[in-house]
């Protein structure tokens, strides 16, 4: 009787280690997600987009009106969206029919947020002309880059980065109105924004550097890229179009 249950307690102590509890990968006391840096750094992102959200409509809530309390509503949520989206499929142990799904969330999401990105620009400093006719073509594109995600998920990663490129300096055809609207300090943080989010696409479509493959490669320094990137266009707003 005692071997019997002895046998038994080993057996469930060699279940516990390797099973998925919730998800996540269970190795003794703690839970390691898929890809852990990945998974980590956009877990911080989205934590630090609720804040971010929250002090946008709260500060467009007190010092501005309606049109900044609706762009900056998208613009956080769409960060919101985003890092969260990237935190699941980093982070779960799934059925390759499930990762298959986060990863099509995951892509979406990233259209998600340059269109949102776009929104307290267009809505805001360049409302009119300008600014509706770039609203438009941006959140056209993105619906057009969804519905190729949705149908075509595996397409060369090349062709993902050229949209993502495009898409993110599409504001090159307003430079004029923005440079004329926009204060230095302002054009600098957005310009030092989109830096690192194309120095970041870049490094994702070519992967390099990769110096650590299977700890920290080219998919994780895009990964901080992007945060780099978001923090920039984070600032531009709070800061910059919260008094316009």
């Amino acid at each position: 009787m005692r071997e019997l249950l002895n046998l038994r307690k080993t057996n469930v102590k060699q279940s516990l280690s390797l099973c998925n509890v919730g998800s996540l990968r269970y190795n003794g006391a703690m839970f390691i997600p898929r890809e852990p840096i990945n998974a980590f750094s956009h877990m911080a992102g989205a934590l630090a987009s609720v804040v971010g959200l929250t002090l946008l409509v709260v500060v467009a809530a007190l010092n501005a009106g309606v049109w900044h309390i609706v762009s900056f509503s998208i613009f956080g949520l769409a960060l919101v969206l985003m890092y969260t989206a990237s935190a699941l499929y980093h982070s779960l142990h799934l059925s390759p029919t499930g990762l298959l799904r986060l990863k099509r969330l995951d892509h979406i999401m990233i259209f998600m947020l340059i269109a949102g990105t776009y929104t307290p620009l267009c809505l805001v400093p360049l409302r009119g002309p300008w600014g509706w006719s770039l609203f438009g073509t941006v959140w056209g594109m993105a619906l057009a880059g969804i519905v190729l995600k949705v149908f075509f998920i595996n397409i060369p990663r090349w062709v993902s980065t050229v949209i993502y490129l495009t898409m993110g300096w599409l504001c090159v055809v307003a430079v004029y109105p923005l440079v004329v609207t926009l204060s230095t300090g302002c054009l600098f943080w957005l310009g030092l924004g989109g830096f690192f989010y194309t120095l970041g696409a870049v490094i994702y479509g070519v992967k390099r550097p990769d110096p650590w493959p299977a700890i920290l490669g080219f998919h994780e320094i895009w990964h901080f890229f992007v945060l780099a990137g978001s923090i920039c266009h984070f600032w531009v707003v709070f800061r910059y179009l919260t008094p316009m």
